[in-house]
């Protein structure tokens, strides 16, 4: 009997095989689309609200743009399901296979869409900080994860393919780590520019500073770092990770001009992390150079930010400060790849 019609590789096709609802590239790429345009809603809303343009009115121009992009997003999911289910599938499979908890995220922003129109008429229009820590906000941001992240749960039920055919598993998980960079701007670097050297800082802005920028290198790092363990991260996926959330987070600057110097810095740290990644090719059965990755991506990415700053407005932190910020985000990495990667499941338990 040929290895092709052995029963082992019968079984090895049969526990890869996509599941009988699998979505086509077509639908992948529409809701792809759509989460990029409902995510750039989302941030000019942000825009809006860190530049004093949030009006006493839920009726806004930025609203309009957000609840545009989920309500496209929302009636091409409710659209194929109707499809799926005219066509003879039970309800369960009549929306493609991954696509189920997308359904759930519109249903959260029906549920939040009110919500938020109710708070705004009870206690006023948020502005700030205060947006991001809104009940409301909490239920649209949750909801746009899991609707921005259908092309993603769909490619993890299917074999890896080619190089396009991974691109949508980049941008949805890209979109993903947005919306949770969105709601935690308040502690990323290009939102506040904590260390640049045009002001002096108090103790207080130093410390949060710092601690802000250990939460953005747990939160960079661990995705990259799951997906890399999972060998679905296709080439260029680490510096499409970082390069679209730091340019988008960056219109929620608010101190200034948008800041490009430190965003490019950043964005370039991305490449050479890119670039890293092919050299040591870090996986499961690479683990030295997988913990060798993990502390180097976040570290790159601050060696970036501060190297841009030198290199324009000045470092307002000590060197003490600034390179040892460089470090815990790296020792940061470095831990984080435990979690990814027990020492258990590697051979010799390193």
């Amino acid at each position: 009997m040929s290895l092709a019609t052995s029963p082992s590789a019968e079984l090895d096709r049969t526990l890869h095989a996509p599941p009988p609802n699998a979505s086509g590239a077509l639908f992948d790429w529409t809701i792809t689309a759509l989460g990029g345009v409902f995510l750039g809603g989302l941030f000019l809303d942000g825009w809006a609200h860190t530049h004093g343009r949030v009006d006493d009115t839920f009726f806004t121009p930025w609203h309009a743009a957000l609840y545009s992009g989920y309500l496209a997003t929302t009636l091409v999911l409710v659209g194929r399901a109707a499809w799926g289910h005219a066509r003879g599938a039970s309800w369960r499979r009549a929306v493609p296979a991954g696509y189920g908890l997308s359904l759930v995220g519109a249903a959260c922003w029906i549920v939040g869409g009110p919500f938020d129109l109710a708070w705004h008429s009870l206690f006023g229009f948020e502005a700030g900080v205060e947006a991001l820590l809104s009940p409301a906000h909490a239920v649209l941001a949750l909801g746009f994860g899991l609707m921005a992240s259908g092309p993603l749960r769909a490619a993890l039920r299917r074999p890896r393919g080619r190089w396009l055919d991974e691109l949508p598993l980049v941008l949805a998980l890209t979109f993903v780590l947005a919306d949770l960079t969105f709601f935690t701007q308040i502690a990323h670097p290009l939102s506040n520019l904590w260390a640049a050297g045009y002001a002096p800082l108090s103790s207080d802005a130093k410390e949060l500073g710092l601690v802000s920028m250990m939460l953005v290198a747990a939160i960079d790092s661990v995705p990259v770092l799951l997906f890399l363990r999972l060998g679905r991260l296709p080439a260029g996926g680490v510096a499409i990770l970082v390069a679209l959330p730091c340019f988008a987070v960056g219109f929620v600057y608010d101190h200034g001009p948008y800041p490009v110097p430190a965003v490019v810095g950043m964005v370039a740290a991305g490449v050479v992390a890119e670039l890293l990644r092919a050299l040591l090719r870090p996986g499961p059965m690479r683990p030295a150079a997988f913990r060798s990755f993990a502390f180097a991506f976040p570290a790159l990415l601050f060696l970036g930010y501060f190297g841009a700053l030198a290199l324009t407005v000045g470092i307002g932190w000590s060197t003490h400060l600034w390179t040892g910020t460089v470090v815990f985000a790296g020792i940061i990495g470095w831990l984080a790849s435990y979690g990814v990667l027990p020492s258990h499941w590697v051979h010799g338990g390193r």
